[in-house]
């Protein structure tokens, strides 16, 4: 009975699967140009893909956890990919959604929870916090591998951009989420190494991480800066700002995209 709960446990989420399916059909229609709007089909492919990196980034923390020592993270559905499942679905998987409308911004979400006196050791407190970012890592990697290996041949222009895109947000949501800002997986992969005292004061600061780096980027040169580095890295793997820009403009299918991104 108790390896049958396990299974189940562990079982992949009819609503992952949903969305994923999205992701592969919305992906099809982009690189056919079956659908009557490129815009929409690749608003729904990179939103789709978005989540399902959302979740990818869940499970890893949580699959991480549990090899550390957390079993808990089972029973709380973690393990199934559901993003319904999630401490906060709200700051988890529609807020990130939102920043991405709005601002093409590929801001985390905050998430499950691991209940760390269960997991013994510095390293494996660290590792549980970087899972996270590391699957963004990967799954940029991944979005941009056709342009570092100069696959790009055949590819249709309106894929190719919503690549792009996807691929920024990827690298803007690893940056975002490296950084050593209480309430972000960057200052959890430093956390275990801090006193005791260092953690007890910063502790009350977790919950407004988010909001204040969040209103950082609002400020024009702080926005320009991080903006800058996260282009630079797109670029050092062969990903132009043509390439990103006419991903986003197509994105925003309710906005004119620019004559110069239309697939000749």
């Amino acid at each position: 009975m108790g390896h049958q709960g396990s299974r189940g446990e562990r079982r992949i989420s009819s609503v992952f699967i949903g969305i994923f399916a999205v992701m592969a059909v919305t992906g099809w229609a982009v690189w056919t140009g079956y659908s009557t709007s490129t815009g929409l089909a690749v608003f729904l492919f990179v939103t789709s893909a978005w989540v399902v990196s959302l979740c990818l980034h869940e499970y890893a923390h949580a699959r991480t956890a549990l090899h550390g020592g957390d079993l808990s993270v089972g029973s709380k559905g973690y393990l199934t990919l559901n993003p319904l499942k999630y401490s906060h679905v709200l700051l988890s998987v529609v807020l990130p959604v939102v920043f991405v409308i709005l601002g093409g911004l590929g801001l985390p979400g905050g998430a499950v929870y691991i209940e760390r006196g269960r997991i013994q050791g510095r390293w494996k407190h660290s590792l549980i916090s970087a899972a996270g970012p590391l699957t963004n890592v990967a799954f940029a990697v991944v979005c941009t591998a056709p342009f570092w290996l100069d696959a790009l041949d055949g590819v249709p222009m309106p894929f190719r951009y919503a690549l792009a895109f996807l691929a920024l947000l990827q690298v803007s949501a690893a940056i975002l989420n490296f950084l050593p800002v209480p309430g972000l997986d960057g200052y959890g992969v430093i956390e275990p190494w801090l006193s005791y005292r260092v953690r007890r004061e910063v502790e009350p600061l977790a919950p407004f991480g988010l909001i204040a780096v969040f209103a950082l980027l609002w400020i024009p040169e702080v926005n320009v800066f991080f903006f800058g580095v996260v282009r630079d890295l797109l670029s050092a793997l062969g990903v132009s700002d043509l390439e990103t820009d006419c991903g986003h403009a197509l994105y925003r299918f309710w906005q004119d995209a620019n004559s110069f991104c239309e697939a000749p």
